[in-house]
């Protein structure tokens, strides 16, 4: 914040290599700060970027050399740094400038076709100059999203350093308000999450104690934990939208009634979030400017597989090597392509079958509705979430065999009742299986519901002759 009052007050509308000059070193100073000298590893990667761009061209080469080289950096980095604990080193802001320079690539290699041959969402974001060094890394080091994003293209960027993003054309951007508006929210979550962190902790699925309950509170601590642990998320995010707002970065144009919108690098919907009872309204609350990444540089460029499923599964495969290569990210991943498949084939059931569909509509029912699907929702959205946040097999699936040992060494036997827990040997503790503790439920809801919706749909949903008749 201290950095983007400066440049409100003192650079808007200087010249363009002083903004970029700034940018690169706040930047880096941001990532110095945190990780000394491995902020060579975000500055390698940048300046052979630019190279790449430079000595390949608007080549589909270029692309693909870039994909190969920004991922593979990435996940070799995952490799020889990841611990079985959530990690907060050079690779954190590394995974956010890993999608930067790799749309950079895909826009600038855009830039070269011929623009009717272009989808009009190609054409917002092909480069058609040719980027110098310092504007890569201005774009690449902007202090309001280098640690947690938000992602923007390059041509958003350099909006921003030419003066055009203000909703007052020639002065500053009147966006203080709508910035201190994003951080308070911002600043409420935190505190919210670092009052009740403490009681809701994520290592007390691990416990003996937890498997010992009864199972309608193991199902009720994980629903309310999964929704808790999404919040150091939306903190971060919110906190940084501001930073964004307060530059004129998060300028998006005017509304229908001439409004200024500076949700251009929101990456919640908090309302949304809040209440909607869909896990499909979950994902298009959560994290949107890296979801919309993945469709506009990933998703829709597998056009040529004419297979939307096909393409959907491999984007979310992307995605989840693109959090880290432990097991807990594909699993959670494969839990929401098969959670949202389920989820839409239900509301083609219920809006397809007249007797579903006059239920659906009855008013007095809808609170009831609601209740429902929401303690579905949170239930499985935090079913998922185990598997995100614990990251190794041997947390979310089985015991690691030091941990049996510690356990025998202690004359405990995993899964006996009424064996007290000694203050020093909180790991010897373990449950042996989260997701057995719960008897698999998700997977077990979620595939039963995969296999007999077909059949449930044809038994419900008229035929068309039959529909005509009705009407």
């Amino acid at each position: 914040y201290p950095f983007a009052l400066f440049y409100r007050r003192y650079l808007f509308y200087k010249d363009s290599y002083l903004i970029h000059l700034f940018h690169t070193f706040t930047g880096l100073s941001i990532a110095y700060f945190n990780f000394g000298n491995q902020l060579y590893h975000s500055l390698l990667c940048i300046v052979l970027q630019f190279l790449i761009l430079r000595l390949m061209g608007r080549t589909v080469t270029a692309v693909l050399t870039t994909f190969c080289f920004q991922m593979g950096y990435l996940l070799a980095g995952y490799y020889y740094t990841a611990t079985g604990n959530y990690d907060i080193k050079w690779t954190m802001p590394h995974c956010v400038l890993t999608l930067k320079l790799i749309g950079l690539a895909v826009d600038y290699f855009d830039g070269g076709k011929d623009q009717n041959s272009l989808s009009s969402e190609q054409q917002k974001y092909a480069i058609r100059g040719v980027p110098s060094l310092l504007e890569v890394a201005g774009f690449s080091y902007f202090y309001g999203a280098f640690l947690v994003g938000p992602q923007f293209s390059m041509n958003h960027y350099m909006k921003l350093v030419q003066g055009q993003l203000t909703d007052i054309p020639g002065k500053i951007p009147n966006s203080m308000v709508p910035a201190l508006k994003r951080l308070s929210l911002g600043l409420t979550y935190l505190v919210g999450y670092t009052l009740l962190s403490p009681h809701i902790p994520e290592d007390y699925l691990l416990t003996e104690e937890y498997a010992n309950q009864a199972f309608w509170f193991r199902c009720m601590y994980m629903l309310i934990w999964g929704k808790f642990v999404l919040y150091k998320y939306v903190t971060c995010w919110l906190v940084t939208e501001g930073v964004c707002i307060l530059t004129g970065l998060g300028f998006n144009d005017f509304d229908e009634k001439g409004a200024a919108l500076w949700d251009a690098c929101a990456n919640m919907k908090v309302w949304l979030f809040e209440t909607t009872p869909r896990f499909t309204g979950t994902i298009a609350s959560f994290n949107i400017n890296t979801n919309a990444w993945v469709a506009r540089y990933f998703f829709k460029r597998l056009k040529f597989l004419r297979n939307k499923q096909l393409s959907q599964g491999l984007s979310l495969l992307f995605l989840a090597l693109w959090h880290g290569l432990h097991s807990g990210y594909l699993v959670c991943f494969q839990m929401e392509f098969l959670i949202v498949i389920v989820e839409r084939q239900v509301s083609r059931l219920i809006r397809e079958s007249p007797l579903l569909s006059n239920l659906a509509s009855i008013a007095v029912l809808q609170p009831l509705y609601y209740l429902v699907q929401q303690t579905i929702h949170w239930l499985f959205m935090g079913y998922s979430m185990v598997a995100f946040c614990l990251f190794t097999w041997d947390k979310w699936l089985k015991a690691s065999e030091s941990m049996l040992v510690k356990m025998a060494t202690n004359h405990q036997t995993p899964g006996t009742e009424g064996v007290p827990c000694p203050p020093s040997a909180s790991v010897a503790c373990l449950s042996p299986q989260v997701y057995k503790s719960i008897y698999f439920l998700g997977h077990v809801f979620f595939l039963s519901l995969l296999i007999i919706l077909p059949y449930v749909h044809k038994a419900m949903v008229p035929r068309k002759e039959k529909l005509k008749k009705m009407e």
